[in-house]
């Protein structure tokens, strides 16, 4: 019999994580998973320094391990980024241009969004501050001036 501690080195993460980092490449149009991967790390730390309470933590429960414990393991900003500001400021980390910072984060968002369910992100977005509605695929809800 096959002892379970082999697992690790055929597969070097579990198959829901890989399944998400298979739909960011393809979503996202990588051209290989190592990129989807770099895209998937850097948005989901990012969004882990921006979600706090109830919502992060079901966030955390819903996605694959591996993508919980990239959320989960930041700490919170006390002042939370705007959606543009949050793109910014991973464009910055990076060195990469907004555009693609921009992609990477529409990218991953997307994957997060299938993970999470609509009432979920729903709550989500009425946590954060603005623009994220546009970051995750949904109309901007603004209030008229």
């Amino acid at each position: 019999m096959m002892s379970d501690h082999s697992a690790p080195f055929q597969q070097p993460y579990g198959g829901a994580y890989e399944q998400m980092l298979e739909k960011v490449r393809y979503d996202g149009a990588y051209p290989t998973r190592e990129k989807a991967e770099q895209a998937v790390r850097l948005v989901l730390a990012g969004l882990g320094r921006q979600l706090t309470g109830d919502e992060r933590v079901e966030l955390a429960a819903r996605l694959p391990l591996e993508a919980a414990r990239i959320l989960t393991a930041q700490i919170p900003d006390t002042q939370p980024l705007t959606g543009w500001a949050f793109v910014k400021d991973l464009a910055a980390r990076t060195g990469a241009s907004l555009a693609t910072t921009r992609w990477d984060t529409g990218s991953v968002f997307s994957a997060v969004a299938a993970y999470a369910g609509s009432d979920l992100i729903t709550r989500i977005l009425s946590q954060l501050p603005s623009g994220y509605a546009l970051l995750f695929g949904r109309a901007e809800l603004t209030q008229a001036a």
